[in-house]
């Protein structure tokens, strides 16, 4: 990574700088590192927890503005108990340990899925870092926890009956609403699987329609800074079009 590089706010401010990445990172392969080591798979959420700091620390010299990281959906309560609920406990932790240092870096932390199912005890530290690091400005870190893109999407076209404004604009401005009480998140540039998987999983799958897919080989705990950096710089390399010929993009 290049130690020269700084990060912009990451909203705009009208001067015509390029727009900061919104990256969207499905961090799959924790229980299969720990597996590869005898270690039981919540020591392997919890290396995880690693790879988040080291992807929050390097995002914003990349020129990501905003990350959305794939936590736990909604399929995930089909796990074992004792996983599952190890797995919330991590996360109420991490939000504890981690809010003081989240706001002195400038990073805004939103949560995204449904909280009604969530114990109280993580429904309560999900609002209290939100709230504590409400005016960060240098990242924005979006964590999806009882997350379905389906149900995401069905919520927000209920939402629509009623409505005779139809536009993409609006309905992804209800969308957001539906995902974590925002009103509009600029599309995914980039989405990152880790794993060796290739598929979404039910992520994101409105604000990804153009996205493109980048996906690694590595482990989640074994995803490095580098890793980052490499994916970025594969984003960098691609032809983007959005449906149109090179000439109308260039024109």
């Amino acid at each position: 990574m290049d130690p020269n590089r700084t990060a912009k706010p990451i909203f705009g401010n009208g001067d015509g700088a390029p727009r900061l990445l919104h990256v969207a990172v499905i961090p799959d392969g924790n229980g299969r590192w720990a597996a590869g080591r005898g270690l039981p798979r919540t020591a392997g959420h919890q290396a995880g927890v690693e790879s988040v700091r080291r992807l929050v620390e390097a995002a914003p010299a990349l020129g990501i503005g905003i990350v959305s990281l794939y936590v736990f959906s909604a399929d995930n309560w089909e796990r074992p108990q004792a996983e599952v609920f190890g797995l919330l406990g991590l996360l109420e932790r991490f939000f504890a340990d981690e809010g003081e240092n989240f706001r002195h870096a400038g990073v805004r932390v939103r949560a995204m899925g449904r909280r009604d199912r969530l114990p109280p005890g993580l429904r309560s530290s999900i609002g209290a870092i939100e709230k504590l690091t409400a005016a960060g400005r240098r990242l924005q870190l979006r964590l999806a926890i009882d997350y379905s893109a389906q149900e995401a999407i069905l919520r927000a076209a209920c939402r629509m009956i009623s409505s005779l404004e139809i536009s993409r604009r609006e309905f992804a401005r209800v969308l957001g609403l539906a995902n974590c009480n925002e009103s509009l998140a600029p599309d995914v540039d980039l989405v990152i699987r880790t794993g060796g998987e290739q598929r979404l999983s039910d992520f994101l799958l409105w604000e990804s329609a153009y996205a493109e897919l980048f996906f690694s080989q590595k482990l989640w705990p074994d995803f490095q800074a580098a890793d980052l950096e490499a994916a970025v710089e594969e984003f960098h390399r691609r032809d983007r079009r959005f449906g149109r010929i090179a000439e109308a993009v260039a024109g």
